[in-house]
């Protein structure tokens, strides 16, 4: 579909998941799909409790394809475009974005889509659903993806069309609510969906009373931001004492909690396995082996972040390396706002080693730089060994040169070469757009071919590390600053190295292509230990409890040096409080997609970009907001006509 209205017209006909008794699973999702469906089936039990699953299908979409990444974390400070520039658009803000229609289309298209859906059981469940156990669950469920379907509707484009009963035929009658309309909405839905979603969930993966008080607490700090400055004065204190209030819900009712270690958030070793059952994770998009149905893509947010890597001598493309779509390349921003002497979430979350999987292939040494002449001629390393060594160094290491380099046995990418400066946009060291650090975090290893796309991880979508983050913003925008350092501590401490721990072994999406069957090579390039010693010239296992991810008062937020607060012109306490916070959910929730959207609500997106993103150019009077799908404005009419060049341009978003 490529409008709201066709959505909204066929989703009459909706595929129906129709839901057979089952174990506590997240088989629901799994059963098989009934197309022979009327909207009749509507007005009873069995058919709104296919409708409820079916929308569950709907938060798949944020992790199947390149509106994923594209929409949330290009154009930011955290990420540039990679070696592929499909879709350099989203990150650079030129011309093209003007007149996209397909991912922004795609966003809005399957929004509305799954809105229609929940108007149904909004409107049906209380009419036809009778007394039975899941009529209040159903209900929860209905309010709880209106309300997330808007979020992210008013996230992207701002103030959009409420549909709030379901379609029975084609419409074609549209205006836009204002953003203000839109979230009184959503923070209503989100109300009613915490009131009827029950406290545990029956199956895994069903909506559950705190992911509506996780989103709710969301939704109210995102109104008080500053991109509403215009209108939220007057709700402004009361919605962040709500944003504390419902994070603190979360926080404090038992059923969600932070795993003990940030690694195993990430260890991915099977499908539906340890990192997938954590109680960190309150609300997660449920991906399967079963590829009967797994939809168009399946979990596809692994494909964009990693770098070129089979086309080095030595190396082949394997399942532990992924597929290089390098969509995605880490700034410098990205690198540098880690404390990476004691932080681990940077080594828990980047890929910085690769062992030789192709040992046929691998260089020789030649005379100028071999270690000996017996090694002249011979290969620089063998299968299973060390060949590509990733070095995230400070600027003034003088240990390496572009020379020098080739005194080692692996392929060296170094981020500071002996004598350079900091320079957070330019080109230093040898890294390129193709060969950088990548992000780590998605990586899956269960795929069923080493060219395979479809990811059969879970996409997470709420974890309690963020409800933590969004209680210590309200009361940094509060200006409680003391109050919301237990907040941050928390996060920080569960951070932070700790005495005994090997810093030589991290998370680089896990291990599951170890016991992978469809490994073809006996050197998977899995990498097992990081180059913490050479990047950092630390040793490997901390001798003690480290206590400098702490924060013992609030000076130690406001008078840091590390949060580049002065190339961010942030001068104030509040200034400094909300660079440090927006610093602060880089660290824990990189490259998790949200990073666009927090720039946009806090109106950093411009200084941000401008100072970390080299080739991101956002306009301030227009980039905040997507522009509406040109498809939904040339479709729909005023009076039974269709729009003039006029009124597309007025309900178009500024600028576009």
């Amino acid at each position: 579909m490529n409008n709201l209205l066709k959505l909204i017209y066929s989703s009459i006909l909706v595929v129906i998941c129709m839901v057979l008794p089952s174990s506590c699973s997240k088989s629901f999702l799994d059963e098989e799909y009934v197309t022979a469906r009327n909207t009749s089936d509507f007005e009873t039990a069995v058919g709104l409790d296919g409708v409820a699953t079916g929308m569950y299908q709907s938060l798949r979409y944020h992790f199947n394809y390149e509106w994923a990444y594209a929409t949330t974390n290009y154009g930011t400070d955290e990420f540039e475009v990679g070696g592929d520039r499909t879709e350099q658009m989203w990150n650079s803000y030129d011309a093209n974005l003007n007149s996209i229609t397909g991912d922004a289309g795609s966003v809005w298209d399957n929004m509305y889509g799954n809105i229609n859906s929940a108007n149904i059981l909004i409107q049906n469940v209380p009419l036809f659903y009778g007394d039975g156990a899941n009529k209040n669950t159903r209900l929860g469920e209905g309010y709880f993806m209106r309300a997330f379907d808007y979020f992210k509707l008013v996230k992207q484009f701002g103030g959009v069309p409420l549909k709030l009963i379901p379609s029975t035929v084609a419409e074609f009658e549209f205006t836009r609510a204002t953003d203000q309309e839109v979230y009184t909405q959503i923070i209503s839905d989100f109300i009613q969906a915490y009131e009827y979603l029950p406290e545990t969930a029956a199956q895994t993966g069903r909506i559950t009373k705190n992911a509506a008080a996780h989103f709710l607490a969301k939704a109210y700090l995102y109104r008080a931001s500053e991109l509403y400055s215009g209108w939220n004065t007057a709700t402004k204190q009361s919605d962040l004492e709500n944003a504390i209030k419902y994070a603190d819900i979360v926080i404090n009712s038992g059923r969600n909690a932070l795993a003990t270690d940030f690694r195993s958030l990430w260890e991915f070793t099977t499908v539906d396995g340890p990192n997938e059952k954590l109680p960190e994770v309150i609300l997660a998009a449920q991906f399967s082996n079963n590829t009967a149905t797994q939809g168009r893509y399946g979990n596809q947010l692994h494909l964009h972040y990693p770098s070129l890597y089979s086309n080095l001598a030595g190396m082949q493309r394997d399942l532990a390396g992924d597929r290089e779509f390098q969509r995605l390349k880490a700034t410098d921003f990205a690198l540098g706002v880690y404390d990476r002497v004691n932080d681990s979430r940077f080594w828990k979350s980047f890929k910085t080693r690769y062992l030789c999987n192709k040992p046929a292939g691998a260089p020789v040494w030649t005379a100028a730089y071999a270690p000996s002449t017996a090694l002249v001629g011979k290969a620089k390393f063998a299968g299973g060994e060390e060949s590509i060594l990733y070095i995230i160094n400070n600027p003034g290491d003088t240990r390496y040169t572009a020379a020098n380099l080739n005194l080692r046995a692996p392929f060296m990418f170094v981020r500071y070469f002996n004598g350079e400066n900091e320079n957070l946009l330019g080109v230093h060291g040898n890294y390129t757009v193709s060969r950088s650090v990548a992000l780590s975090k998605f990586m899956d290893g269960s795929r069923n071919a080493v060219a395979s796309q479809f990811g059969q991880r879970d996409g997470i979508l709420a974890r309690v590390a963020e409800t933590y983050l969004i209680a210590a913003e309200a009361y940094g925008r509060l200006g409680q600053y003391a109050q919301a350092l237990p907040y941050l501590n928390k996060v920080r401490d569960r951070a932070a190295y700790k005495a005994g721990e090997d810093r030589s072994s991290y998370a680089d999406g896990g291990v599951a292509y170890k016991t992978n069957a469809v490994t073809s090579t006996a050197f998977v390039s899995y990498s097992d230990k990081n180059t913490y010693y050479e990047s950092n010239n630390m040793a490997n296992t901390v001798a003690s409890s480290l206590t400098t991810m702490h924060l013992n008062s609030v000076a130690d937020i406001f008078n840091s040096s590390n949060e580049f607060y002065t190339k961010l012109g942030a001068t104030s306490d509040a200034s400094k409080f909300l660079a440090f916070i927006l610093n602060e959910r880089s660290r824990e929730l990189m490259g998790e997609l949200m990073r666009w959207e927090d720039l946009s609500r806090t109106k950093t997106l411009f200084v941000r970009a401008k100072a970390f993103n080299s080739e991101a150019a956002p306009v301030e009077s227009k980039h905040y907001l997507r522009p509406i799908p040109q498809t939904f404005l040339d479709i729909i009419k005023s009076g039974g006509q269709a729009l003039t060049a006029d009124q597309k341009t007025a309900m178009q978003n500024p600028g576009y």
